[in-house]
């Protein structure tokens, strides 16, 4: 890690890039945002946004297992519960039932209440309410390792699976008379979806990580005339957003978290009042 420092403080002369602290929040930031960027454009396009917020919301009874197991790294029954609840989500939607909106609304609150219920046992819930909104300055170098995993290997799923994930997002009967394994895509994308949300709660935080999973798509979406627009802009807007929220939280003494995402919402309320202009 020392060498990427000493390039970043070659690269970036601002006296923020000294701090050990802002280092590691800036690398965690250049590994989040592109994912963000890329799995939000798969999840506004498959009109997932209600899924991923509740899978966000889900991560605090993730948390709550690895505490009753006792577990001393949470992230484990994080990703454990996250996957099975994606899981479960999916199978409610592929059913396409009647209120589907709902009964997702109905698991996403019971899942909370239970992580709640059990973290706030003996009033020690102040010791995980920096989970609602984030800490990505406390991010260690071993975690950004993680996230780095976790990058290359959606990375390597995103060029194997591509059309079969934009075949699937279009219709799922058109995926599937072209020969796409359905399932077995979908729930490879459900997986990765869970894993990176999880991974990522505790920096980005509950309340805000759905916005900064499909803001950055979102307003992609307003100013593009096709695919490689889309995406190109989605990362686009993804990594500026991290990258000026970072620095502005840092000058200002504001929450990272929050503060990407008032960058983010800007880019989006002025790319859609752009797009109706020109069309």
């Amino acid at each position: 890690m020392s060498g990427i420092y000493q390039v970043m403080e070659s690269i970036l002369p601002f006296s923020w890039i000294q701090y050990d602290f802002m280092k590691n929040a800036l690398l965690a930031v250049l590994i989040i945002t592109p994912l963000f960027g890329i799995l939000g454009t798969m999840i506004v396009n498959r009109k997932m946004a209600f899924f991923s917020d509740a899978l966000g919301h889900s991560a605090i009874t993730g948390i709550a297992l690895g505490v009753i197991l006792g577990l001393a790294d949470t992230n484990i029954s994080m990703i454990v519960f996250g996957i099975m609840f994606a899981f479960a989500l999916n199978k409610i939607n592929s059913r396409n039932l009647v209120g589907t909106d709902t009964i997702i609304s109905v698991f996403s609150s019971f899942s909370i209440a239970i992580g709640l219920v059990i973290l706030s046992q003996g009033g020690n819930f102040s010791k995980y309410s920096n989970l609602l909104v984030g800490d990505i300055l406390s991010i260690t170098p071993k975690e950004i390792l993680y996230l780095l995993l976790v990058f290359c290997g959606t990375i390597l799923f995103w060029f194997l699976c591509y059309n079969q994930i934009q075949s699937l997002s279009l219709s799922s009967s058109l995926a599937k008379s072209r020969g796409v394994k359905v399932k077995l895509i979908s729930n490879l994308f459900d997986i990765f979806l869970a894993v990176i949300v999880m991974l990522s709660i505790k920096w980005v935080g509950i309340l805000i990580i759905n916005a900064l999973l499909i803001l950055p798509a979102a307003a992609a979406r307003n100013i593009s005339e096709n695919v490689r627009e889309y995406h190109g802009f989605s990362l686009l807007f993804s990594i500026f957003s991290g990258l000026v929220g970072l620095i502005i939280s840092y000058y200002i003494n504001t929450a990272t978290g929050p503060t990407i995402v008032i960058i983010a919402s800007v880019i989006f309320f002025s790319t859609y009042i752009y797009g109706n202009k020109i069309k």
